[in-house]
């Protein structure tokens, strides 16, 4: 018996000797094909082969292409497990020609292949060519040796292939193989057609014309060539089955089932193992792909595949999760074909453990409440949408569960009244956001969602990507174009881009299509749906349009950085100043990083040192930084941390560093730091670079901020702090190690001479040689020494009062100080007069009308300042005045 694993490396081979490539199968989620959810042909990954837009080192390969064909126009998810050929998991083998050899060689090659390499019957086999295609019917004949009642023309687009509205196309011929009479079924082109007995095999595909927008064609210069040839099919035949199921690797895996259900393979719960069989295969390969589980886009897509097998795994009557213990056989059957399979196992078998202990909870529930729904309606009625709605919405039980439970009581649902609650609850959604108080335009991205669906975030696995533009946004209104120099805001059905959030800013970069560019400057997200804020830097871009997109690489480098450790920030806050510290808010940019948290005192400098020293220390240790996604409650129970205030779903994205033991909060003690969070990280933490803590300050009350630089930015600061310490020591004339003792010496220098000088000042006005005193006047009758004063500060006022005092004996002194245009007041009465005068009124009138406030002291003596001593006059003349009473 050929094996399906023999038919693989047959055919592989067989190209190989013809000149091909073996070319290694591209990932299940495509990178080159923004209106692709899942890769589901062989030749996807050339399609810019085909198109002319990329070019590599050879004209023919070969590849064993792994497919998925479960969501968007190409979904067999309702069939599978029902029928003997639809899967959600396929392999498709395939040749292909760039330019090289056409029809001639495709035909020989195909017809050598299934008759000499893997001995199909000649009398078993049929095809089927375009109706005008009259070389490849001649071809048949010639090569094949294929009677005019063997070859059949059919007239539909079956057998034309179309890459698009415009662009290569060209005529296919489709190989069928007769399982024989005993089957239903017709030939291809026949009112039977849809029967078992007669099965496509190989469809080879004549890359011939080009087609332009007014439907007409011209003969492409460098015509080419794609197949595909469906394994598991052919293995069927080759087995002695019309049953892919019945096939070697299929029967290994409903067996693995059987084995871990207690269950008999072939019993009353066959279909439900077939059901799990496939689905592990897809779900498997999903996850080695890098497809997480989630509530939207591909990952949502990959929950209800894993959710349909989980249904029929309790439906066998397993009472604990089953899909993770059948990995293994899987990998035994297929590892050493696909590689990543192996290498991700541990990743599969853990998401599949969990996903299935998670949902288990909701499933019990959901069948209990549908089947009290079902009881209270006439036998045989579909359920009403609005029930199916609310086991949605209210119990987490998705739709499609609902219609494959209702499938196997012969009931349906009725999916216009789901259609209308779904609809009613999109529109109190556009209510609670319109009263909100955000910009009244922002429900615009609502109509968005409902009409192209939520964005796909691509980020956490790539920068760059092909996606397609479905919504243009200027000034709040919908348009169909935007031009160079316009300002526009774009979404997209799949990017690369990070939407701000999590304290994370938005990605820029680039958008390119066939007609013109834009520069994007900050992405943002609302209802679902990522807004890149762009400037059209050339050309035109219109919706509908391909687009590839571009995240400036340097930038998101930087910001992956700074999350990172905003990471690492909070743990080593955490061991410094106690479990009391809380993440209060962030903000990881570029350029800079920001950090607050609970704390209600400054932190000292020996805590900014140890905190900045912590960080560094596990920087240079390069940890491993993970992401998993689990239940907010699991998350917690493994000790992350939340954001405060942030509100999570049913999922969160959990990411863990470091593998050092005793020091983490992971449940086995080994991980240094887990925080929920959706931002993008480095891949280990020794690509954070540096860590540098600019300083601590208050926020609001009870909660501190820091702020700090990493990686180049870091780097930059320590050398801009570098170069100033080494023009201080040149300007010091010492060595930058000598540098604190220096300056500490000049301080100190400074200090000393500071202190005499001011003693001087003070020699020098007790003396009366700095400013001998004027004439008294005789004011009111009270003598009175009013001066400005020029070379002293404030400070030397009190001794010259009390030296003027003494001189006059009886009487009130008044000075003011004029240091660098500002203005020291003082005023003294001798004791014998202050009850007549008050030192503190003379400059309170004196300081007014010198443009200050205020002033005081004793009725003996008193101070005062203001801004200006311009006013000097104004001012003794004020002070004249109150003592004239």
């Amino acid at each position: 018996m050929q094996t399906l694993n023999d038919i693989r490396s047959t055919f592989l081979g067989y190209f190989e000797q013809q000149g091909h490539r073996i070319v290694p199968s591209s990932p299940l989620v495509p990178r080159n094909d923004p209106t692709l959810m899942f890769t589901n042909s062989g030749m996807v990954q050339f399609k810019n082969l085909f198109t002319g837009v990329e070019t590599r080192d050879y004209t023919r390969a070969t590849t064993a292409q792994k497919c998925v064909r479960a969501g968007g126009k190409h979904n067999d998810l309702d069939n599978v497990g029902y029928t003997a050929r639809h899967h959600t998991f396929f392999e498709m083998l395939g040749n292909f020609s760039f330019g090289d050899y056409f029809k001639a060689e495709a035909i020989e090659y195909a017809w050598n292949l299934i008759t000499r390499e893997l001995g199909i019957p000649k009398d078993r086999l049929y095809v089927t060519v375009y109706h005008t295609d009259d070389e490849a019917a001649e071809l048949w004949k010639k090569i094949a040796g294929l009677g005019d009642d063997r070859i059949i023309r059919i007239a539909t687009d079956d057998n034309f292939w179309m890459m698009g509205p415009t662009g290569p196309c060209g005529p296919s011929s489709e190989i069928f193989f007769d399982h024989g009479d005993h089957i239903w079924g017709g030939p291809p082109g026949s009112p039977e057609e849809d029967g078992d007995r007669f099965v496509e095999i190989w469809n080879l595909v004549f890359m011939q014309y080009e087609q332009f927008e007014d439907g007409s064609r011209t003969e492409l210069p460098n015509q080419s060539i794609d197949t595909g040839m469906g394994i598991e099919r052919v293995a069927a035949l080759l087995q002695g089955t019309n049953d892919n199921y019945a096939t070697d690797l299929m029967r290994n895996l409903i067996e693995a089932s059987a084995h871990a259900s207690s269950t008999d393979p072939d019993g009353p719960g066959k279909t439900h193992h077939r059901v799990i069989a496939d689905h592990l295969r897809s779900t498997s390969f999903l996850i080695a792909d890098g497809v997480m589980p989630s509530n939207d886009g591909r990952g949502y897509v990959l929950r209800r595949i894993m959710r349909r097998a989980m249904r029929h795994a309790h439906l066998l009557g397993t009472k604990d999760p089953l899909m993770y213990r059948l990995v293994p056989a899987l990998v035994g059957q297929m590892g050493a074909a696909y590689p990543e399979l192996g290498q991700a196992q541990a990743l599969i078998t853990e998401t599949l453990k969990q996903e299935e202990t998670r949902f288990k909870q909701t499933l019990e529930r959901g069948l209990r409440l549908l089947d009290d729904e079902l009881a209270g309606l006439p036998e045989g009625q579909d359920l009403p949408g609005a029930a199916a709605f609310k086991l949605y919405d209210t119990f987490g039980f998705p739709l499609d569960l609902t219609q494959d439970a209702l499938r196997e009581k012969g009931r349906a649902v009725e999916t216009e009244g789901f259609d209308t609650a779904m609809a009613a609850q999109k529109a109190k959604a556009r209510a609670a956001w319109a009263g909100s108080g955000e910009a009244a335009d922002a429900t615009i991205w609502f109509d968005v969602a409902d009409k192209h669906g939520t964005t796909d975030f691509l980020g956490y696995d790539t920068e760059t990507a092909e996606a397609q533009i479905v919504a243009l946004i200027t000034d709040g209104e919908m348009t169909k174009s935007a031009a160079a120099g316009e300002t526009v805001q774009i979404a997209l059905n799949q990017t690369p881009f990070y939407a701000e959030s999590g304290g994370q800013v938005g990605d820029t970069g680039v958008l390119r299509t066939a007609k013109g560019g834009a520069k994007i400057t900050d992405t943002r997200k609302t209802a679902g749906v990522f807004i890149h804020f762009a400037t059209v830097t050339e050309g035109t871009i219109d919706a509908g349009d391909a687009a590839v997109l571009e995240v400036d690489h340097a930038r998101r480098t930087a910001i992956r950085a700074s999350h990172s450790a905003t990471h690492l920030l909070h743990e080593a806050l955490r061991q410094a100043l106690g479990d009391h510290v809380a993440q209060r808010g962030s903000l990881n940019a570029h350029d800079r990083l920001r950090f607050d948290f609970s704390h209600s005192s400054a932190l000292r400098q020996d805590d900014l040192a140890k905190v900045e020293a912590e960080v560094n220390r596990f920087i240079r240790q390069n940890a491993p930084v993970e992401t998993r996604i689990m239940t907010p409650d699991d998350a917690r129970a493994l000790g992350a941390q939340a954001l405060f205030g942030e509100k999570y779903g049913d999922e969160v994205r959990v990411v863990s560093m470091g593998r050092e033991q005793g020091s983490g909060k992971g449940a086995d003690g080994t991980t240094y730091s887990i925080e929920l969070c959706g931002g993008t990280h480095v891949r280990a933490t020794g690509d954070i670079g540096a860590f540098v803590l600019l300083g601590d300050s208050a926020s609001s009350a009870g909660v501190r901020r820091i702020e700090a630089l990493t990686g180049q930015a870091a780097l930059d600061h320590l050398r801009a702090q570098d170069r100033a310490l080494t023009d201080v020591a040149d300007l010091l004339k010492t060595s930058a190690g000598d540098v604190p003792d220096r300056v500490r010496a000049l301080i100190d220098e400074r200090r000393s001479l500071s202190n005499e000088v001011a003693q001087l000042r003070r020699e020098l006005a007790m003396s009366g040689g700095a400013a001998a005193a004027p004439e008294a006047q005789d004011v009111g009758g009270i003598k009175l020494i009013a001066q400005v004063l020029s070379g002293v500060t404030g400070k030397d006022l009190p001794a010259l009062v009390d030296a003027h005092k003494a001189q006059i004996g009886s009487g009130a002194v008044l000075l003011i100080a004029d240091a660098d245009g500002k203005a020291a007041v003082a005023a003294g009465v001798t004791a014998d007069l202050t009850d007549r005068v008050s030192a503190v009124d003379l400059v309170k009138a004196a300081v007014a009308e010198l443009g200050g406030k205020g002033g005081g002291g004793r009725p003996d003596m008193a101070q005062g300042g203001a801004r200006d001593a311009a006013n000097a006059d104004a001012a003794i003349a004020a002070a004249k005045d109150i003592m004239k009473g």
